[in-house]
């Protein structure tokens, strides 16, 4: 009989049920609501055993093998069938049940294909059986309570009184109103030691505990003072909660959206068992008229070429039964992948919906520019590279950054004293040296701006730990790394990224912000390329001035900008230009430039349109 395997069986027909095990549909095929019917009428017919007189002999090596009826009795009795058509030994309790044990198609020789070594049947037997807890001891268990009629759950809650049901349900509520308030908040669940000893059994336990001192009636029928087998409180009630909130948080945005137009965004990372996943997020007008972000699914995918991850897009949209025809933007990161013009995911999309533009993240892109500046210009990679170093050494102890306190708390009060600063509200703050983060560029500008104020607390935190660190290395490249940025260069750098970052983390916040439209987007694009063309026209100057000025004020030689330019620390070979030279059109202007040509490169004219 073939069935589509796509919709399932919910018409019950026990005339139509099979008696040979080799005919029979899987179970998984019929409808959860009625797939237990068909199991007890499968319980109370018994494993198919015919009797032949002769049964089909097999050539198993020399011999003529055959099924042998005394294997109907003893420990094979209540499971084992045989299959005329198919001449096969089959097992009734794992075709029953396996399915709720184990998923794909590990070990069918008992369920779909059947056994045909005669010649080792009873040994096959026996490994089919395995230990206490094996799959075919839980399946043969799980036959058992579903034959007996006075274990069913309709008789047993029949049987319970009122107060017990009302009782069932408070606990239900509790476990569920505690998982709703950790999902809420993102906290997790579990805790290491959920023993009644522990004094932390993670926030579950721990909320739920709370929230039944603080209703004493919820507290008697909870956790100590609830049956033993009816806690509901284990890994897999909260999952299965877990679970079920999901399916209405997800059911709820689905109506929400409510058959209309959406965008989808997407995009794909391994998790922390490197399995490949993919994260899929709806974008739509809700009914208020309010643009709308909503995440429904995580799938996993075997690869993540363009045509598997549309295949799954489709499958995901089709569970909720949304049309892709009704998309009408995609937004994902400007991997090959997803945004090639041939095969990549969004070509393949649009086939299908020419209406579903695809528009690259304002914000990854203008990321990518900031990225490529370091990538595409050696003074600038150079010029990251020691800041890194710098803060691995300054930031690399506990000690280190209390030095980096004391000083800045000892400056700031000679400060005050001469007058220099003011207090006030949210004046002087104490400024760190936090690692910048390659995919956050905004880091960057942060990290900048703070090397500035506390410059000299960081020259001095170098000059100990040149003189006072525990290993020859760590002297020998604080040594070095303090000659690095007393360097007239270095802090002509240090001012020249900070003023270009200034701009791209200004246009960063507002491409950001989740009330941004397009076009004003654009806008404010235009408006950033044009404050950088007008500070490669006037800014040199106030630059230079800049830094001039902070190079007297902690005493870093100033070079003679007229006089030739030697690369790196020789002074034999000249490079055929001048210090100013170097400085304005080989650093400055060529840094705008390539800030310039990335920003037009990625946000051409097309794609803005």
């Amino acid at each position: 009989m073939d069935v589509n395997r796509s919709q399932l069986i919910d018409v019950l027909d026990l005339g139509s049920l099979e008696a040979d095990p080799r005919e029979r549909i899987p179970i998984a095929e019929y409808n959860p609501r009625i797939r237990d019917e068909v199991r007890r009428h499968y319980i109370q017919t018994g494993p198919c055993q015919p009797l032949l007189k002769k049964f089909p002999t097999t050539q198993i090596g020399n011999r003529g093998r055959q099924f042998v009826s005394s294997w109907y009795k003893g420990p094979h009795s209540n499971w084992l069938a045989y299959s005329m058509k198919k001449d096969a030994a089959y097992c009734l309790c794992c075709y029953l049940f396996k399915n709720e044990f184990v998923h794909g198609i590990a070990g069918e020789f008992y369920t779909k294909n059947g056994l045909r070594s005669w010649n080792r049947a009873l040994e096959r037997f026996r490994l089919h059986v395995g230990e206490v807890n094996s799959v075919h001891d839980k399946c043969f268990k799980k036959m058992l309570d579903l034959s007996n009629h006075h274990q069913s759950i309709q008789v047993v809650l029949e049987k319970h009184s009122e107060k017990e049901k009302n009782d069932y349900r408070m606990r239900l509520k509790a476990s569920i109103d505690v998982a709703r308030l950790l999902l809420h908040y993102g906290l997790p669940f579990r805790g290491h030691d959920e023993s009644e000893s522990s004094t932390n059994q993670g926030f579950f336990l721990g909320f739920l505990r709370w929230h039944g001192d603080k209703h004493p009636d919820v507290g008697k029928v909870i956790l100590e003072n609830a049956p033993q087998n009816d806690t509901l409180t284990c890994p897999m009630i909260q999952k299965d909660i877990v679970h079920a909130c999901a399916k209405e948080t997800v059911k709820a945005i689905i109506g929400d959206l409510n058959g209309d137009y959406f965008g989808i965004l997407v995009d794909e990372s391994k998790d922390i068992s490197h399995k490949e996943q993919m994260v899929v997020v709806l974008r739509y007008v809700d009914k208020n008229g309010e643009v709308v972000e909503r995440f429904i699914g995580l799938v996993h995918v075997s690869d993540t070429s363009a045509c598997s991850l549309k295949k799954e897009i489709y499958s995901l949209l089709s569970n909720h039964s949304l049309s892709p025809s009704k998309i009408r933007g995609q937004g994902y990161d400007g991997a090959s992948n997803m945004r090639g013009e041939i095969n990549g995911l969004k070509t393949l999309i649009m086939k299908d919906s020419p209406s579903a533009y695809y528009i690259h993240c304002f914000a990854h892109q203008l990321q990518l520019t900031l990225v490529a500046i370091a990538k595409k210009h050696g003074d600038v990679e150079d010029f990251f590279d020691h800041v890194t170093n710098v803060l691995n050494v300054v930031g690399g102890s506990f000690k280190r950054r209390d030095l980096i306190h004391h000083h800045q708390a000892e400056k700031l009060e000679q400060l005050l004293e001469s007058g220099e600063v003011h207090t006030g509200r949210g004046l002087n703050q104490m400024r760190g040296l936090q690692r910048p983060g390659d995919t956050r560029w905004g880091s960057h500008f942060k990290t900048l701006d703070n090397f500035i104020i506390i410059f000299s607390t960081i020259a001095h935190v170098l000059e100990v730990i040149k003189h006072e660190g525990s290993t020859s290395s760590d002297r020998n490249q604080a040594k070095y790394l303090l000659t690095e940025i007393k360097t007239f260069k270095f802090v002509f750098m240090l001012h020249l990224m900070l003023k270009v970052l200034a701009m791209s983390n200004e246009l960063s916040k507002i491409l950001q912000k989740k009330d941004q439209d397009i076009i004003n987007a654009v806008e404010f694009l235009n408006i950033a390329k044009e404050r950088l063309q007008h500070m490669r026209e006037t800014g040199w100057r106030p630059l230079l001035d800049d830094v001039s000025s902070f190079c007297d004020a902690q005493d870093i030689l100033i070079p003679k900008l007229d006089e030739s330019y030697f690369p790196g620390k020789s002074k034999r070979k000249s490079s055929g230009v001048s210090y100013s030279h170097h400085l304005r059109i080989e650093i400055f202007c060529a840094v705008i430039d390539v800030q310039l040509q990335e920003l037009n490169d990625r946000f051409d004219v097309v794609s803005s349109e």
